[in-house]
């Protein structure tokens, strides 16, 4: 398990590194300090606003569940989409059970 997190944590840590690394590649009139490693792993270094926490993590607007993180690196959770697909599963869960009684 140990060696688990250290892997985690490197991981982590090279792709901090990987999009430190791609903002400073770019002129200083370009950099803008979010975006995507390798197109992939969303990171955003700005300072976070209320908007954009509220966008993040309640979201009615945004389908997904897993949307882009406001401050770091990786995935934030959309609550209200996560709640919206949860009480689906629930519904048909109960109409399955009715119907299987």
């Amino acid at each position: 398990m140990k060696r688990l997190r250290r892997f985690v944590a490197g991981l982590a840590m090279g792709l901090v590194a990987a999009a430190i690394y791609q903002e400073l590649q770019k002129p200083p009139e370009k950099r803008t300090w979010h975006g995507r490693v390798a197109g992939v792993v969303p990171y955003d270094f700005r300072f976070p606003t209320l908007e954009r926490i509220r966008q993040a993590y309640w979201n009615p607007d945004e389908p997904r569940i897993f949307t882009d993180r406001v401050l770091g690196l990786g995935w934030a959770i959309n609550f209200y989409s996560l709640l919206q697909v949860l009480g689906q599963l629930s519904a048909k869960l109960q109409i399955a059970i009715r119907e299987g009684s």
